[in-house]
């Protein structure tokens, strides 16, 4: 076997995962990051429990990736949820399944995985070297796994653009995805309710239907609802938000609970008790101004103005064009350099679906350099 020496550029989860499949090989393996410290936005996902993955089946798993599922298929397939949970139980790191299907590390934090993977790496003789900008191609044996453009701060900053644009590389352009969106609320309710979750509610936006919950937040609304539906949102603005605050009960069963005398009962304990109504969904339905009946409440339409700004978001859309990779994620016009994570135009829900393809396409890719360089 040829021993080479080979670099990935960015210390992300896609990143430190090429590094340890390329070690694992026997290869000389030197982790460069821009940042003080690796895996700055992997430790911010970590503060809401780390979802690693998700338990479901792996054809419907695959079909949570769209229109690129096809182009992530092979990688997923390659290194399913069942691999990256055997892999994080091989760090010491014990997992467990949420009611809701993902899987969380059971300390629910990133920095007890992080911490046992660096050993891991260190014991293979991988090189991290951190305040390293990426000077651009130079011929050696790379991983590319330099993110996209959400949360820049913490490293995804998207500044390697122009030297794809000088290889004449096709990046289409990145935009928001599972991200928050703008509503225009009044002062008092934006008050009163920022923060607040609306659970056990329908969204249907341009003919798609999901179940969830969302969050009001000071300049809009975010959460897993919003987030399944997010590119339907981004692209094809004009359409109302529906929302079904009583997705389980028919409306002609709503309509006939609404008809119990109010008695002495506030309109707002009224359709708490016999609507099952929180505070929120009823000022909701203030707020838009749509009647308290039961077509109301199963069909209120709240307007949405825009995302918000792509660096607050979750996750991008957009990145390298498929069509300038090959089958291993190596870029086609620069051999044995290729692209992973989220620097590829893909996107997925929040659910463990972004972090998975993160790891999966990682060892794709180092395990076709791999095999690249065993061949000489």
């Amino acid at each position: 076997m040829r021993v080479a020496d080979v670099k990935i550029i960015g210390a992300g989860p896609a990143g430190l995962m090429a590094a340890e499949i390329l070690a694992e090989a026997g290869h000389r393996v030197t982790i460069h990051d821009h940042m003080p410290a690796p895996a700055r936005k992997f430790l911010l996902a970590g503060r809401g429990g780390l979802n690693l993955t998700h338990s479901e089946p792996l054809d419907t798993f695959l079909e949570r990736y769209g229109e690129a599922q096809a182009f992530l298929e092979p990688a997923i397939r390659a290194f399913p949820p069942d691999a990256l949970i055997g892999w994080a139980n091989g760090l010491g790191i014990e997992t467990f399944v949420g009611s809701s299907g993902r899987v969380f590390p059971q300390q629910m934090k990133a920095s007890p995985l992080l911490r046992a993977w660096l050993r891991r790496l260190d014991a293979l003789g991988v090189k991290l070297v951190t305040r390293s900008e990426w000077q651009g191609f130079d011929g050696i044996p790379t991983i590319l796994a330099l993110g996209g453009a959400s949360w820049p701060h913490l490293g995804s900053d998207a500044a390697w653009l122009p030297l794809f644009a000088e290889k004449g590389i096709a990046v289409n352009p990145f935009k928001p995805a599972n991200s928050r969106f703008l509503v225009h609320w009044s002062p008092v309710f934006r008050q009163k309710f920022a923060g607040t979750p609306v659970k056990n509610i329908a969204l249907t936006y341009a003919g798609k239907r999901v179940r969830g919950e969302l969050m009001i937040s000071q300049e809009g609304i975010e959460g897993g609802a919003i987030y399944a539906i997010s590119k339907g949102l981004r692209e094809k603005p004009g359409h109302p938000l529906v929302i079904d605050f009583r997705p389980d009960v028919s409306e002609e069963v709503l309509a006939q609970r609404l008809t119990k005398p109010r008695g002495k009962d506030s309109l707002s304990n009224h359709l708490r008790k016999v609507a099952g109504l929180s505070p929120v969904a009823i000022n909701l339905l203030r707020e838009t101004g749509t009647a308290p009946d039961a077509k109301g409440i199963k069909a209120m339409e709240l307007k949405l103005e825009r995302p918000a700004g792509i660096t607050r978001a979750i996750s991008s859309a957009g990145g390298v064009a498929r069509e300038e990779l090959d089958e291993g994620f190596q870029l086609r016009k620069v051999p044995l350099t290729y692209c992973v994570g989220e620097m590829l135009d893909w996107e997925a829900p929040t659910g463990g679906y972004l972090l998975q393809a993160c790891f999966s396409t990682g060892v794709m890719a180092a395990r076709h350099l791999a095999s690249v360089l065993e061949k000489g």
